[in-house]
């Protein structure tokens, strides 16, 4: 394939990886503000022309190493040291995003995420609920790891990969990668002569993967190594992913502009990628039952909503996986519960307006989300796959 002169033409829902190196200067320590506020620009831009912001945001800890004053040696710090920093440089950080996009009138979120999130189903949806909010309400989710409570053992220990897990997670149509370096190389730019930039990556082969090397600098955790895994985990997911340098001045119009990077196209579209997860990991907990009218509906490409539900059978929790079986007793379809199976008795043949009254102002009106529902054949046996 050809590489697209603007990659991030007709993109609906971007999510963009800022590095600690790109945030924090290296020597003082203290915020590149002014680099920041031509990101938010760029990001402002983006959302002036419809498209959807997610930013997965290092430089918590790096912040809190300079506040803390740990910056006399130039190593990595310890895992106490490290929590510490985190919790004193969050909320610079979280300030600095906040201010420098509330400058272009955009309201910012702020969503701190443990590998569990991402990981279990309930805590998966729980997260994509509050990125989907915050996005449809038109604000700005910036996404970090939540460094102060994760442990050696259970951690992402990189943002790469976790702006890769939330991309698939938001259904993103991109990932873009903010580094020190503008993409991928055949060796080390740095240490080899015969370094050569890659262009194009279509497919992560193990000559791929060997040409991978580690972290830049004492403020990241990450390096190529860690973006080839973002890579995989993106465009396995349906999400096209982009490398490129971050350090000038607004970056994000440098990459439209033609500024060299390294493209990643996605293997398969994220609603294809997101049905054969459901279809091929998840046991079913649980029968639905519908009527007609619902049947109806959910070939429509509608969530299924209590009122359309006739019986329901076995014990599950919300996000473990249901049959629904249409009036004729066959499986027409599976999905993620949003409701537990005492909540959905409860809300069985109610109408969408009376949920709150049964279940709680905060409860969900929909048993299944479209979202999270993937259609059969009609033999029950292999997923519909198009649009």
């Amino acid at each position: 394939m050809v590489r697209p002169a603007n990659p991030l033409a007709g993109v609906k829902r971007l999510t963009i990886k800022i590095g600690s190196s790109l945030l924090v200067d290296a020597a003082s320590g203290q915020l590149r503000h002014d680099w920041l506020k031509s990101l938010c620009a760029d990001i402002a831009a983006l959302k002036q022309e419809g498209c959807d912001v997610i930013v997965v945001s290092s430089g918590a800890v790096a912040l809190g190493r300079a506040i803390l004053n740990l910056t006399s040696a130039k190593k990595p710090l310890t895992l106490d040291q490290a929590q510490a920093a985190a919790s004193v440089g969050q909320i610079a950080l979280s300030q600095a995003w906040r201010d420098a996009l509330a400058e272009h009138g955009v309201i910012t979120g702020q969503i701190l995420v443990t590998p569990n999130i991402t990981e279990e189903r309930r805590q998966f949806l729980n997260a994509r609920a509050t990125l989907s909010t915050l996005l449809a309400l038109g604000a700005v989710p910036i996404i970090n790891e939540n460094d102060t409570v994760a442990t050696a053992e259970i951690r992402y220990g990189d943002n790469d990969r976790l702006s890769a897990r939330m991309a698939a997670m938001a259904n993103a149509d991109m990932l873009l990668l903010f580094s020190d370096v503008d993409g991928l190389y055949t060796a080390p730019p740095g240490s080899s002569a015969d370094a050569t930039h890659i262009p194009l990556v279509e497919t992560i082969s193990p000559e791929i993967e060997a040409m991978a090397g580690g972290a830049a600098s004492h403020l990241s955790r990450g390096g190529m190594a860690t973006k080839i895994d973002a890579a995989r985990i993106a465009t396995g997911s349906g999400t096209a992913m982009i490398i490129a340098k971050g350090a000038a001045f607004h970056p994000i119009r440098a990459v439209t502009k033609g500024a060299r990077h390294t493209y990643f196209p996605a293997r398969q579209s994220g609603a294809a990628a997101r049905k054969r997860w459901i279809l091929g990991t998840l046991d079913i907990s649980g029968q639905i039952h519908i009527d007609a009218g619902a049947a109806r509906a959910l070939k429509s490409g509608k969530s299924l909503l209590p009122i359309g539900v006739t019986a329901i059978s076995g014990h599950f929790n919300r996000g473990d996986t249901l049959g629904i079986f249409g009036p004729d007793n066959v499986e027409l379809a599976r999905g993620l519960a949003s409701m537990s199976g005492e909540e959905a008795q409860l809300a069985k043949g109610h109408k969408s307006g009376e949920i709150a009254d049964l279940l709680g102002p905060s409860s969900r009106t929909e048993l299944v989300h479209a979202d999270n529902l993937v259609l059969l054949a009609s033999d029950a046996a292999k997923p519909v796959m198009s649009e």
